[in-house]
C-alpha cells in the first residue's frame, strides 16, 4: 500500500520545473546586478530598504531578517553601499539606538532599472511561478 505522504512522480517533476525556474530567475538577478556595478546582496538591500512595508526606510535589524543574515554582516554590507552612495545612515530622532537606512539618489536609479527588468523577467516567468500544490 502506498504512503498517502509519498510524492508522485508527477509532484517531483513539478518541483524540480519550480526550482529550476528560480534558479534561472535568480542567475537573470545576479547577472543584471553585476552588470549595474553591483552585487547581488547590495541589490537585495536596496529593493528591502525600498520595499519595506509602511516607509522608505529600514532599520539594520529589519535588513537583517529581511536578508536572513546576521547583524554584522548587514553592517559591513551597509558600508561597501555606503562607499557607492548606494545608501545613507541617519540615527533615529526618536530612538538614537537605532538608525536608519535610506537610499541616496544614486542607490534609487540603479534599484529603478534593476527593478524593472526583474519586473519584465517575471512577467515572462510568470507560470512557471506558480506554487506546486503537493498533498501533503
Amino acid at each position: 500500500m502506498k504512503n498517502p505522504r509519498s510524492l508522485s512522480k508527477a509532484d517531483f517533476s513539478q518541483l524540480s520545473e519550480f526550482r529550476y525556474q528560480m534558479r534561472r530567475f535568480e542567475r537573470f538577478s545576479e547577472q543584471a546586478a553585476q552588470a549595474e556595478g553591483i552585487t547581488p546582496l547590495q541589490y537585495l538591500l536596496l529593493l528591502h530598504v525600498k520595499g519595506y512595508p509602511g516607509r522608505d526606510w529600514a532599520t539594520v535589524g529589519e535588513l537583517a531578517e529581511r536578508l536572513q543574515a546576521q547583524h554584522h554582516s548587514v553592517v559591513a554590507l551597509l558600508t561597501r553601499c555606503e562607499s557607492l552612495e548606494l545608501i545613507r545612515r541617519q540615527v533615529r530622532e526618536t530612538d538614537r539606538r537605532q538608525v536608519e537606512i535610506h537610499l541616496q539618489p544614486n542607490g534609487e536609479r540603479v534599484l529603478d532599472r534593476l527593478a524593472a527588468l526583474h519586473r519584465a523577467e517575471l512577467k515572462s516567468l510568470e507560470s512557471a511561478f506558480k506554487v506546486p500544490q503537493i498533498d501533503l
